[in-house]
């Protein structure tokens, strides 16, 4: 198995699925979808991605629905993907991406966070570098040989595909996102969910007590309202 397995592993979208916000933050994935490419899924491959990451959260059908509406409104702001860069006390690199209507607002937060938790707000490019950039995509796996699809899907840029306990997860760069989305709708496999996420490329394993540094910064930083996600380097627990 390889990193992004590893990866996986080890993370098993904790922060995510413990986030109270989650239908909030999907929300601003649908805005953007919308604002995009539409308001109709059929044409609009973004935004079925984002509905079908709804469904497998659970959001509610009348949200994601009201989510659309409120895009195709002339008055409802745009927001704007923004990456932050910087370290984490104890030498570790910390990745945020964010969705907001409001940048200003967003910069000086950001910035106090790293401040108020001895940390360093880098400048763009700082540590991106340190990450891979990777699509993802979670399938329905009845009926389907994992080994014959991973050798199917390395045409369309798969770099593993491995199963765990909610299907099969096939991991691609991120400029492979569309040509593996294309190819899996027209064999009617089943996407459950599907999203980017950025690779540490090296983790350093830190002590409990440097952990607890880094923790207090990473859990304020995604309290706030405009962070989607945020990735670091620090070698994670599997528990």
């Amino acid at each position: 198995m390889g990193r992004a397995f590893e990866f996986r592993k080890a993370r098993k979208f904790k922060r995510w699925a413990a986030m109270a916000k989650t239908f909030t933050r999907l929300g601003k994935d649908i805005v953007m979808a919308v604002k995009e490419g539409g308001p109709h899924p059929e044409t609009n491959a973004r935004l079925r991605a984002v509905m079908q990451n709804a469904k497998a959260a659970n959001m509610p059908k009348e949200n994601v629905e009201r989510a659309i509406k409120r895009a195709t409104e002339k008055d409802t702001a745009n927001y704007k993907e923004i990456l932050f860069e910087g370290y984490a006390p104890h030498g570790i690199a910390v990745l945020i991406e964010t969705a907001t209507d409001n940048n200003n607002r967003t910069v000086a937060n950001i910035r106090s966070y790293f401040n108020k938790y001895n940390g360093t707000l880098g400048t763009s490019g700082s540590v991106e570098f340190m990450f891979d950039h990777t699509c993802n995509f979670r399938i329905n796996g009845e009926g389907i040989d994992p080994e014959e699809l991973e050798l199917e899907m390395i045409d369309f840029g798969a770099e593993e595909v491995f199963v765990d306990e909610d299907g099969i997860l096939i991991y691609a760069p991120f400029e492979s996102f569309g040509a593996i989305q294309k190819e899996l709708e027209s064999r009617n496999i089943e996407i459950l969910s599907s999203g980017f996420e950025r690779i540490p490329q090296v983790t350093k394993e830190l002590t409990p007590e440097e952990q607890a540094d880094v923790e207090k910064l990473l859990e304020k930083i995604e309290e706030d309202d405009d962070v989607q996600n945020v990735y670091h380097t620090m070698k994670e627990s599997e528990e």
